[in-house]
Formats: structure tokens, C-alpha cells, sequence
């Protein structure tokens, strides 16, 4: 039997991703944190047969002991703008499988610059898994694959007032603001500012007409370097709208100083999660995103749309990596080194997975004066 450790696991997204492997796998799940009651709290909800272990990221010889224990790691402690590679690492010398829901910039290049190591090891990563980024980079992936010649993608994401994160997940929205962060544009990394552009796009129901901004997001890295791509375009946003507002005038109106101070960080990520805790009950707590891939087909300019929704985005995080954590676990997912979700998952996979969780992706195609759905 199969034993699976889940680092940040008795946080909601590492708990989801633990349901999800124990209902479509038959291995053994142990959940960390930082407290025996967080461990209670977490084996209420996902059954005695869960186990805890305490564990502390900053003690090397803890995390080292923990996956010698183990066949697969997953990685879901952030924020990751605070991580470095210590735990892929720990992996890599012990032969064991990883996964992370991974988000941030440098923490995807310092997992990246891991490749030749894991390869030379036999050991079998996958960084970036979840929602976005993660069901995202295979949404992009099935776009390009669609057309004969691919240009340019947009990636473009709503969620419903806090998405039913915590407070990390809050934390690492603001540390995102503080930066303005490069772009692949028109064939070359050009600087953008983080909420700024904002357009308004249709997204599945119940979402509608949405407003996104410029976000930093990890699909920008690895999607211009699996693709032969002019532009990878990541966008970002927030329902109800007053959030957009708010956000924007935090990012444009704080001082640097200011909106860079981690008390700063922590006091605006507490009071969003109090404020969206509030209007969850209206807003919902679900995701939807859209992936437009622009290009050529049969010799006519083409432009693909894929679109993907989910009522609970800690869910669709929990089918995102718990469907890597499967194939990986049974075998079918093996490929020494480290990896990006697309650069990994094929598409026929990717759909066969999601519908094996009841989801499904709705595409749109349009091919000069033609359409096809």
C-alpha cells in the first residue's frame, strides 16, 4: 500500500487534496502542521484512518525523517514566496515522488533548476499543481493543441469573494501586489504592474461579465518555455467587484514601503478574510477561468477558448493535484525530473481525469468566418 505525506496537509487545500487521493486511491494518507490540534481538526474531518504528524519546515532533520516514511510528497505549505527548495530536495535524495500546489515566481525557478538532480535520481516531480496554476496549464495546453500554430495565450481567473481559502492564501494576493514582475510579451520579458489593465470577460455561469487585472502567475514561465509562444498574457480578479476596487487602490495607492511591510501583509490579509467571510454567503466560494489561445488552423487565423468552473476552488484544487497524486501513485505518471503540469499531463489524461471527478472543460473554436463549439 501506497503512503502519502501531505506537508500543510491540515490546511483546507491540503485536506482537500487528501480527500480526493483517498477516494480514488487505496493509499494511506498521513496530514502535517504545526499543532496536534490543527492534526484533531484535520482527522475530524477526513476520518480516524488519517494520521497526523507534527512537523516543522524550518528543522531539515524533521523534514527528512517524514519522507523517508513515504512514497509520495505533497506540498502544500505557503505562502511560497516564503519557501525555498529544501523539501524537493529531501525528496530527490531519497528517491520519493513529489507534488506541490506551488504559485509563485522564484519558487517555480528554484524548482526548475532541480530537473537534471531528479532526473539523475529517478524521481518523478510535479510542481504547480491545483486549479491555477495546475488544471489552468492543461487548459492551455489543450487550446494549443487545437490549432496548427499557436500565438498567444490568456489566462484569465475569477473566484467568488475568498475561495474559500484561509488566510494564507490571502497573505500570498498581497505579497503579489508588491512587485511589478516580466511578462512575456511579443516574443520578449517585458515589465508589467500587478492590477493594472483591467478588462471585463464572460465567464461560465454563474459568473457572467467579469473584471481581471495583470497578476503574476507561474503559467507565464512555463508555458513560453514548453511552447513556441509570442505572448502569455495572466489575468486575475474577483467577485464581488468591490473587492477589484479595493485591491487596485492598495496596489496604486499604498506607499512601497508601506505595502511591502509583512505587518502590512498580514493585517490586509486578515481583515479580506473577515470581510469575505462575510460575503461568501452571497458571493459563493467557486472558481471559473477561461483560456484563450490565439493562432492559425488550416491556414486561417483561429482562436480557441476553453473554459473551466467550479463551485468550491479549494475543491477544484483538491481534483487538480489529487488527479496527479493518482496517476503518480499507480504508476502512470512517471518521468524522472521536474516538471510543469503540461509539460507532463497529456490531454487525453487531463479529460479523462475530470470526468472520472464529474467535471468537464467547454471549448470554443473559431476559424476565420467559421465556428465550431
Amino acid at each position: 500500500m501506497k503512503r502519502v505525506l501531505i506537508i500543510g496537509g491540515c490546511g483546507r487545500i491540503g485536506r482537500q487534496i487528501a480527500q480526493d487521493i483517498l477516494a480514488h486511491t487505496k493509499a494511506t494518507v498521513t496530514v502535517t502542521g504545526r499543532s496536534a490540534q490543527s492534526g484533531t481538526a484535520a482527522r475530524q474531518q477526513l476520518g480516524p484512518h488519517v494520521q497526523f504528524q507534527s512537523l516543522d519546515l524550518a528543522n531539515p532533520e524533521e523534514i527528512f525523517e517524514a519522507i523517508a516514511a513515504t512514497d509520495l510528497v505533497v506540498h502544500t505549505a505557503g505562502p511560497f514566496h516564503y519557501r525555498d527548495g529544501r523539501v524537493l530536495q529531501a525528496c530527490i535524495q531519497q528517491g520519493v515522488s513529489y507534488l506541490d500546489v506551488s504559485d509563485e515566481r522564484t519558487f517555480t525557478q528554484k524548482a526548475l533548476a532541480l530537473r537534471s538532480q531528479a532526473a539523475a535520481a529517478g524521481v518523478t516531480a510535479v510542481i504547480n499543481t491545483g486549479v491555477f496554476p495546475g488544471i489552468s496549464n492543461s487548459l492551455a495546453r489543450q487550446g494549443i493543441e487545437a490549432l496548427d500554430q499557436a500565438d498567444s495565450v490568456q489566462l484569465s481567473y475569477v473566484v467568488g469573494g475568498s475561495g474559500g481559502a484561509g488566510v494564507t492564501v490571502m497573505r500570498t494576493t498581497f505579497i503579489g501586489l508588491q512587485h511589478a514582475f516580466k511578462a512575456w510579451l511579443q516574443g520578449r520579458w517585458q515589465w508589467v504592474k500587478p492590477y493594472t489593465e483591467r478588462e471585463r470577460l464572460t465567464f461560465p455561469s454563474p459568473y457572467g461579465q467579469a473584471a481581471v487585472y495583470w497578476y503574476d502567475m507561474p503559467e507565464a514561465i512555463t508555458l513560453s518555455e514548453t511552447f513556441a509562444l509570442d505572448s502569455v498574457v495572466t489575468k486575475f480578479g474577483v467577485v464581488p467587484d468591490f473587492y477589484n476596487q479595493a485591491t487596485w487602490a492598495m496596489a496604486h495607492g499604498l506607499p512601497t514601503r508601506v505595502l511591502r511591510s509583512s505587518k502590512t501583509v498580514e493585517f490586509l490579509a486578515r481583515v479580506s478574510h473577515f470581510m469575505t467571510g462575510i460575503s461568501d454567503r452571497f458571493s459563493g466560494t467557486g472558481v471559473a477561468m477561461r483560456c484563450d489561445v490565439r493562432g492559425h488552423r488550416s491556414g486561417q487565423a483561429a482562436h480557441h477558448i476553453g473554459y473551466f468552473q467550479h463551485p468550491s476552488t479549494t475543491r477544484a484544487v483538491g481534483a487538480g493535484t489529487g488527479s496527479l497524486a493518482q496517476l503518480v501513485l499507480t504508476g502512470q505518471l512517471e518521468r524522472p525530473g521536474v516538471h510543469a503540469v503540461e509539460q507532463i499531463l497529456s490531454t487525453d489524461q487531463f479529460i479523462r481525469l475530470l470526468a472520472s471527478r464529474q467535471l468537464q472543460i467547454q471549448t470554443e473554436l473559431t476559424v476565420a468566418a467559421a465556428e465550431e463549439t
